[in-house]
């Protein structure tokens, strides 16, 4: 991805705005953005990854960060969703408290989601809060190290013990994309195509005629689609930091998404499979309430289907298990089944109030991937 020009954008939240930088090589300067963002070189800093990255780039980054004066040491945790869970937090905080970490540290997250996910709540955990940088190495994760939710699982809800807790910058390698299996692009492009589904009609289309360069990596056009989802989501997080009304247009797809994920014990299903699953079926939803103006479903079916995504559902997933996941999300509130819904291809809205038995049909509808 050679000769690719870097990227810039804000997230736009007063004194707590930060920069996004998307780029090839960036984590070669990592030392150099660590110290350009004044991060203090007399605390040590913490590095988290996982089992997949650390050999690939971790000790580029703390090779980096040792040139640059810091004292850097490491944690490497599991790969896969498995890992969101307390007891490898535990393991974070130990490695950190060894390392001498105050309040004045930082942790860095080198990874994809997961990792973004569990070492920012870290961060936000450690003595009640310390620096936290985020350095996604997936695709999937231009979504998630925007914006500062983090979090971890428990056994019944996926993100359900968790912080707002924002980086003090995010430095997106682009370089670190080529060593992604098939399977992770393909749960990536997920959340890149719904940020064109909730927010950008043109984006969409874009997304849906250049899915063959995407999926193949070739570099102009996921540096363009990196840097188009990147600020429709640092566009949302800025309108709504906490989520109070308009940012939860974000999840689309993830009601059903996150259910699924549960369902499947978080190793089934990969996050952008759940999630593409889950916005055909708020499509489904949509066309049968009426909110949606236009047809939804198939165009949105045949986006999702040429980003080589599934949507329809295995047979074999129990619909009431599949429910009472539904029951565990924060998006469940006051017993009423809450929806990021389309009105058209680019625009959502947000419908509470939806009959369960509404919501049954349309998941039992998407185990035959059935079209109107």
């Amino acid at each position: 991805m050679s000769g690719n020009p870097s990227r810039e954008l804000t997230v736009e939240l007063g004194e707590r705005s930060y920069p996004i930088y998307i780029g090839e090589g960036l984590l070669a300067g990592f030392g150099r953005t660590a110290e350009k963002h004044g991060l203090p070189k007399k605390s040590p800093i913490l590095v988290v990854t996982d089992e997949k990255i650390a050999p690939l780039y971790l000790e580029r980054v703390v090779a980096s960060l040792r040139e640059a004066g810091y004292e850097a040491a490491s944690h490497v945790i599991e790969s896969g969703e498995q890992a969101k869970r307390l007891e490898v937090l535990g393991d974070v905080v130990t490695t950190a408290l060894q390392a001498g970490l105050d309040r004045d540290s930082t942790i860095v997250a080198l990874g994809g989601g997961v990792v973004g996910d569990l070492a920012g709540f870290a961060a936000a955990s450690y003595m009640r809060g310390v620096r936290f940088v985020q350095a996604p190495t997936t695709i999937l994760a231009h979504d998630s190290s925007v914006g500062g939710k983090v979090a971890v699982n428990h056994p019944l809800a996926k993100n359900i013990i968790g912080a707002f807790h924002q980086p003090e910058f995010v430095l997106y390698d682009t370089e670190t994309l080529r060593s992604l299996p098939a399977r992770e692009v393909r749960s990536g492009l997920a959340e890149v195509a719904k940020h064109g589904l909730i927010k950008d009609r043109a984006f969409a289309a874009w997304c849906d005629a250049n899915a063959e360069k995407l999926l193949a990596l070739d570099p102009e056009s996921l540096a363009y689609a990196l840097y188009v989802g990147c600020g429709v989501k640092a566009w949302v997080v800025s309108q709504d930091e906490r989520e109070g009304g308009l940012r939860a247009i974000l999840n689309l797809g993830h009601t059903i998404g996150h259910a699924l994920e549960a369902v499947a014990g978080y190793g089934e299903l990969t996050h952008g499979e759940a999630i593409s699953i889950g916005m055909c079926g708020s499509a489904r939803l949509a066309e049968k309430l009426g909110v949606a103006k236009e047809p939804v479903y198939e165009p949105t079916r045949k986006l999702l289907a040429n980003l080589g995504l599934p949507v329809a559902l295995p047979a074999h997933f129990d619909t009431d298990a599949i429910m009472e996941a539904m029951m565990h999300d924060k998006k469940f509130r006051g017993g009423q089944m809450v929806f990021v819904l389309p009105q058209e291809i680019g625009a959502v809205d947000i419908v509470k109030g939806i009959a369960s038995t509404l919501v049954r049909d349309v998941v039992e509808s998407l185990k035959q991937g059935e079209s109107e």
